[in-house]
């Protein structure tokens, strides 16, 4: 299984690369975390519907073909760690891939978001979007550990 992040914004603090790059190297062989970022769209004097197309035609283009399409939303479900362990395992037996979507400083396309399978919520908080990232990978490892009876998560 994949797990694809997909976020918009090409650039980040070293410390959230870092972050990142220690979290996803610690998930095992059968779950691959890949990350793909997409270039936000400079604002200028364009609309926010022409930056939202500009946006999604790019997270689109990122995202595989018949992948679930699982976007953080502030208006998502809100999942506490046991409950993204479950969704997690769901995803592992359903087989398929799933794009995990970050949206950039305007959010996503209204659009994009109904279509999507599933929207989650990471916190009540306004997050940066480097912060979103690590935290988005911090809690799949720990949905992970949950799953595997690994020590990392303590209830």
């Amino acid at each position: 299984m994949k797990l694809l992040i997909v976020a918009v914004g090409l650039r980040v603090p070293d410390w959230a690369q870092t972050a990142w790059d220690d979290y996803a190297k610690r998930f095992p062989h059968e779950i691959k975390v890949e990350l793909k970022a997409v270039k936000t769209e400079p604002r200028g004097s364009k609309t926010l519907e022409t930056l939202y197309a500009a946006e999604r035609a790019r997270i689109e283009a990122a995202i595989p073909k018949g992948t679930r399409i699982v976007v953080l939303d502030e208006r998502g479900s809100n999942l506490t760690t046991l409950a993204l362990a479950g969704r997690l395992k769901d995803w592992q037996l359903g087989g398929g891939d799933v794009a995990l979507v970050i949206g950039g400083p305007d959010g996503l396309d209204p659009a994009f978001k109904q279509a999507a399978h599933e929207r989650i919520r990471l916190s009540d908080l306004t997050l940066p979007h480097a912060f979103a990232r690590v935290l988005l990978i911090e809690q799949l490892y720990r949905a992970w550990s949950v799953n595997a009876n690994h020590p990392y998560h303590r209830e």
